[in-house]
């Protein structure tokens, strides 16, 4: 059999994806029956429990598989980026309609129709997914129609098929948004969730972790012993945490220090850092 990492392939000693038959042990293998997250962000946790960690989240519209639902816990694997943990039931529902947009702020809100007057439905973060069905113009306010009647903000989305240019820019629209462990959204965000949500909006897929960012995205660098030569979009990791450089002396991070997504100077965030953690263990260019 071969090692898998159970962070991106779903199995378990009882049950496993019908896919890894033949690679891992497993008392019974099933397919995974397709669904869409409808809440507006949903945790992924290590365990069907409330109490359990929370490993990274989902957005409104990801597609995920289930693989077994049982007792309010579905046990699903995102077909974003292959990661495998449990949600809640109630989180889940049919894939409908094929989206059309993705939201394109931070934040933005559901109104039950055009008026931004109405009472919000609800809240999405940016890289939510959702399916635009019409238009409408109320006191000089453009307005996104939904095929539940509900209405965004149209200049709050933009199309799937147009990615943003500098995924640098994208982090640098959460400045101010609070650290979450776990968080991958604008309403908290940790450190490798930032990284994962901008180059998502960039139109580049990586995986969630740090340990799995710092293997696999881009080429790795080598700089010199004053770290000379890291540019705007480089990435620089610690043991368990990662940054982006928006400059040759500067980055920006969803940190536990400020407890928000800040700025910090290079050399500055090295020195404090390695007082307790020590020094980078690695740069990467995307």
């Amino acid at each position: 059999m071969t090692a898998r990492d159970a962070r991106l392939h779903a199995f378990r000693s009882d049950l496993a994806d019908v896919r890894l038959k033949g690679e891992v042990a497993a008392d019974r293998f099933v397919a995974g029956r397709p669904a869409r997250i409808s809440a507006s962000v949903a945790d992924i946790r290590k365990a069907p429990r409330p109490d359990a960690g929370v490993d990274t989240q989902l957005l409104f519209g990801d597609d995920v598989l289930v693989f077994e639902d049982v007792e309010g816990w579905a046990w699903i694997q995102a077909e974003r980026d292959g990661y495998v943990g449990y949600v809640a039931d109630t989180v889940l529902g049919a894939r409908g309609h094929t989206p059309t947009h993705v939201v394109s702020v931070p934040r933005t809100f559901l109104y039950p129709g055009p008026d931004l007057r109405f009472p919000s439905n609800g809240q999405l973060s940016m890289g939510s997914a959702v399916t635009v069905t019409g238009a409408a113009e109320t006191r000089g306010t453009h307005y996104a129609l939904l095929p539940s009647g509900e209405a965004v903000i149209s200049g709050h989305l933009r199309p799937l098929n147009k990615p943003a240019a500098d995924y640098v820019a994208v982090a640098e629209t959460f400045l101010g948004t609070p650290y979450l462990w776990g968080g991958a959204s604008g309403f908290g965000i940790d450190c490798s969730g930032l990284v994962q949500l901008a180059m998502h909006m960039a139109g580049r897929q990586v995986l969630r972790d740090t340990d799995m960012q710092a293997a696999t995205i881009g080429e790795p660098l080598d700089p010199d012993r004053d770290s000379a030569g890291l540019r705007r979009g480089d990435l620089v990791f610690w043991k368990g945490h990662v940054a982006v450089m928006t400059d040759p002396e500067t980055m920006i991070h969803a940190n536990g220090h400020t407890m928000l997504v800040s700025r910090e100077g290079f050399r500055e965030a090295v020195a404090r850092i390695g007082y307790l953690y020590g020094g980078p263990t690695g740069f990467r260019r995307p």
